[in-house]
């Protein structure tokens, strides 16, 4: 770890919150802190530390175990609280289960450190302040050189922490994006179904599925080359994404020339309405295709599918009845959509 420094390159100082209600111990520790080039912003008590905490998000929390309006234990479990709701918000968009939940959520509070400087020193105190969810305790009087190794190891096993986030989230978008297109891959599109169907069964809601096709896209290949080919899946891609009308709604590339938009919460009609202003869509592009049987430009078949999810039924059955429902488009002469 002495080979990594807590202060990142090109991003400002560490910000350390301090909450003591000790005003002489306030200023020491920001002397203290500020000696080491740290940002340093100072509370009262615990309720104010709770306050400061989501609005200036600091680097690591110097807590104080005895303080009046709300203790250093309690301001803990409530920091914790905070940052635990903050998680579920941002994962609000993403399915996940509760084991990667709770695993994710443990390392984002690794990746706020807190430290807890207090004159209690017994057994059952040193307990409740790692109950509470501090990652350290140190006592007072402050052995300054210890406070400063040990902010040094925290502020360094955070930087960690989120440079393996990081590089988790570089491979979790490896992993579910489409490397051509940017869009969802066929692994992101099952995931997502699998769990929208368990979600919509709880609630009885309608789900929806688009499955398109770009219309005799072998012979714009074999006209105009691969190259060209991956620009129009790009172009055709984006058209639909920016379509799509709701956060939750998934669009992926389902396979070669193929797409899928996955709505929930969204009846047949809704459905339809999407699927007719994304073929608007793609149409304006207005890119050339000479080799199409049914128009002189780029344009899409499209298969419209809507279902409320039982227990008793399969996603696959609501893939199944899309994927007859784009047949059909294309038997009936392309560049239409078919409701089933």
């Amino acid at each position: 770890m002495s080979g990594i420094s807590p202060f990142p390159l090109s991003k400002q100082p560490p910000l350390i919150l301090v909450a003591d209600d000790d005003k002489t111990m306030r200023v020491l520790l920001r002397k203290a802190m500020e000696q080491e080039g740290y940002r340093v912003v100072e509370v009262n008590d615990g309720q104010q530390c709770l306050d400061a905490y989501d609005t200036i998000k600091p680097d690591i929390v110097l807590l104080d175990a005895v303080m009046p309006v709300m203790d250093g234990f309690t301001c803990c479990k409530q920091l914790l609280k905070i940052a635990r709701n903050n998680l579920m918000s941002a994962l609000a968009s993403f399915d996940t289960d509760s084991a990667l939940g709770n695993t994710v959520i443990s390392k984002l509070w690794e990746r706020t450190p807190i430290l807890m400087i207090t004159c209690l020193d017994d057994e059952d105190s040193v307990n409740r302040a790692f109950e509470a969810g501090a990652m350290d305790y140190i006592t007072k009087p402050i052995h300054w050189a210890v406070l400063r190794q040990r902010l040094r190891r925290l502020l360094q096993q955070a930087q960690v922490y989120k440079q393996l986030e990081a590089a988790n989230q570089a491979l979790q978008h490896i992993a579910n994006v489409d490397g051509l297109t940017g869009l969802a891959n066929r692994r992101r599109f099952d995931d997502y179904l699998n769990t929208q169907w368990i979600n919509l069964a709880q609630e009885e809601a309608p789900l929806s599925l688009i499955l398109c096709d770009i219309d005799f896209f072998k012979f714009y290949n074999d006209k105009y080359g691969h190259p060209a080919g991956d620009v129009c899946l790009q172009k055709v891609g984006a058209v639909l994404s920016h379509t799509a009308q709701k956060n939750h709604d998934l669009v992926a590339r389902y396979g070669g020339e193929e797409f899928a938009v996955i709505m929930p919460h969204t009846h047949a009609f809704g459905a339809v309405h999407v699927a007719a202003a994304m073929q608007a869509g793609v149409r304006n592009l207005q890119i050339t295709h000479a080799g199409s049987q049914v128009s002189q430009h780029v344009t899409l078949s499209m298969g419209v599918a809507t279902v409320v999810p039982t227990w008793e039924s399969s996603p696959s059955d609501l893939i199944v009845t899309a994927d007859k429902a784009l047949y059909q488009a294309k038997a009936e002469g392309r560049n239409r959509i078919i409701l089933k």
